[in-house]
């Protein structure tokens, strides 16, 4: 079987263009769900997630520090249809492997279903879903100085199970996990379902300026600085995918936050020069994909 993954020369990469920094990060992934207290009492029981300020529909959760979740109520919202475009997951990354065995405790305390558990090789993660079904990656990376490059991680067949004796085994005989989460806790990659892999490099590759970590036949990672992925984009609901419409249960938007104000302007210039349309927000700009999804590009200390 051949290897899908290549070595790809990216448009940002190419002479005379330059991409995204290293000091980026992911900021806050703001939701709609359709019962805030009952989304908010949830987090904070399942994820042991603070409230860190809350207004009439709008409540933002974390650890304690900045925002990594922002959940808008829409009693009305819909379920994304099962052939389009939207969230697949947001990733929240612990900073260490026994905080995200500390995860696992409380998950089983408060009896939390979960969808799966994988190691893949550069990080370990368990996947669930909230109550109105968006989907949640809890992750900690390994040291970077083990992680094997894509074609290692598709010779060994791709991810393996999550050895969850091994992972509980850090924190063997600290007794219960706190109800809250620890600080320390961030975004770490958001994975979106499009209906177009070569449309979606178009757009954050070559306009966002995203480096390509891997690539399959259904799906891409791309990311800074030689991160596994700050960003996953797979055609698994068919490609064609209908863009992500308004009024439904999902993602609104999420946040690329850049160190400084002339890293958000030269995002901009490629922005601009690519023929796309950006409105201007609080310490940056936003700028919607070609599926509907909106991504917002800011300054550090933005809020």
């Amino acid at each position: 079987m051949a290897n899908p993954f290549a070595d790809v020369t990216t448009g940002p990469a190419a002479e005379g263009v330059s991409t995204l920094p290293e000091t980026l990060r992911l900021g806050a992934v703001h939701l709609t769900v359709t019962d805030l207290d009952r989304s908010v009492a949830w987090y904070q029981a399942a994820l042991g997630l603070h409230v860190h300020r809350q207004d009439v529909g709008v409540v933002a959760l974390g650890a304690g520090e900045e925002d990594v979740i922002v959940l808008h109520e829409d009693a009305t919202a819909t379920p994304p249809p099962r052939r389009g475009s939207g969230l697949y997951h947001y990733a929240l990354l612990y900073p260490t492997r026994e905080e995200l065995a500390r995860a696992a405790l409380r998950l089983a305390a408060m009896r939390t279903p979960i969808q799966g558990a994988s190691d893949h090789g550069t990080h370990e993660a368990i996947y669930l879903p909230d109550l109105d079904g968006n989907g949640i990656e809890l992750a900690a990376d390994r040291p970077r100085e083990r992680w094997p490059s894509p074609a290692e991680e598709f010779s060994r067949g791709g991810p393996m199970p999550l050895d969850f004796d091994a992972l509980l085994a850090t924190v063997e005989g600290e007794g219960p996990a706190a109800a809250q989460v620890r600080p320390g806790l961030r975004v770490g990659h958001v994975h979106l379902h499009v209906g177009d892999l070569s449309e979606a490099l178009a757009f954050y590759r070559d306009a966002i300026g995203f480096d390509v970590w891997a690539m399959m036949p259904t799906a891409a990672f791309v990311s800074a600085g030689g991160y596994h992925h700050h960003l996953g984009l797979n055609t698994w609901r068919g490609v064609g995918a209908a863009p992500q419409r308004p009024g439904v249960v999902g993602l609104r938007h999420w946040t690329i936050v850049l160190a400084a104000v002339d890293d958000v302007a030269e995002v901009r210039a490629r922005v601009r020069q690519a023929g796309l349309d950006a409105e201007d927000v609080a310490g940056g700009f936003a700028v919607v994909d070609p599926f509907g999804m909106t991504v917002r590009i800011v300054v550090a200390g933005t809020r």
